[in-house]
């Protein structure tokens, strides 16, 4: 995923500790992250073939490779799809989630050790925000830059619980073995070599964004994420517990639930769109 500069964003207050204080409170939501009109359009549930599955295992497949690629091509023409036996251990992702949930019952002082700098982007808290007027988001986010692992700024990654740095760095190495192979199978769909899909895209950075959406009295009233596309060659998505909240804009304006597949990732084709004119890009929140 590729990293970006978010140099000058203002700092607003933590929609955790907010949501504590608020929610038994009696008041209104306040108006900064009151975006009723975006909140209330229409969604539609995910229901039966609506999100494409695609099958790593089938892939890796000499006998079933070529069949599982057709269905490739297709769920990438989508820009979206679910991934399933992907190879990343139980246990990595047990593990990972374990401590991302973890992390975020912290007291808030504890994690605002790892906080953000005002012209960085990296750690915990919110960013993209630059006018003291603009709408907020209903979230709390760890951003982290992964790979290339010199990158790393160990200040941003938290130290508690005690086991998540181990957790993530297992978590990323497999996540970028997924990615790479993704990739290669893409590239031949798409009748190019391999290594230039991966020249392309492989060397990008890798990051890692950790959004934490807080319970909400006022739900149809704000937004936990802002509608947006991903500006990077893939994005993977884990779920860290089964509570729905992924949505896709679908052509007619429309907002898709999309509820996870159990033990699979979310792939977004980002970048890579421009390398197939067939491919759309696609709006989530």
């Amino acid at each position: 995923m590729a990293h970006e500069n978010a140099g000058g964003h203002l700092q607003v207050p933590n929609v955790q500790a907010l949501a504590q204080t608020w929610n038994g409170s009696g008041e209104q939501v306040p108006a900064r992250y009151v975006r009723t009109e975006e909140a209330g359009a229409e969604v539609v549930v995910a229901g039966g073939c609506a999100v494409p599955v695609v099958d790593l295992g089938r892939l890796l497949d000499p006998r079933s490779s070529e069949e599982e690629l057709a269905n490739l091509g297709s769920a990438c023409q989508q820009g979206f799809f679910q991934l399933i036996n992907h190879g990343v251990a139980d246990e990595v992702i047990r593990d990972v989630k374990r401590d991302i949930a973890e992390f975020f019952k912290l007291p808030l002082e504890a994690r605002k050790v790892h906080a953000q700098l005002p012209d960085g982007l990296e750690g915990y808290g919110q960013v993209f925000v630059f006018s003291e007027a603009q709408k907020l988001d209903w979230s709390d986010m760890l951003y982290l830059m992964l790979r290339p692992v010199e990158s790393r700024d160990m200040r941003f990654w938290p130290v508690q619980p005690p086991s998540f740095r181990s957790s993530v760095d297992r978590y990323s190495a497999e996540a970028a073995k997924v990615v790479s192979r993704l990739l290669r199978f893409m590239a031949v769909d798409m009748g190019v070599e391999p290594e230039r899909l991966l020249e392309l895209f492989g060397g990008q950075p890798q990051t890692m964004k950790v959004t934490y959406y807080p319970p909400c009295r006022q739900a149809g009233d704000v937004l936990g994420l802002s509608p947006h596309t991903d500006a990077c060659a893939m994005t993977l998505l884990l779920h860290v517990n089964d509570v729905q909240g992924l949505q896709i804009r679908r052509d007619d304006g429309k907002w898709l639930a999309v509820e996870p597949l159990d033990g699979a990732l979310t792939v977004f084709v980002g970048d890579v769109i421009e390398e197939n004119p067939k491919q759309r890009e696609v709006q989530e929140r």
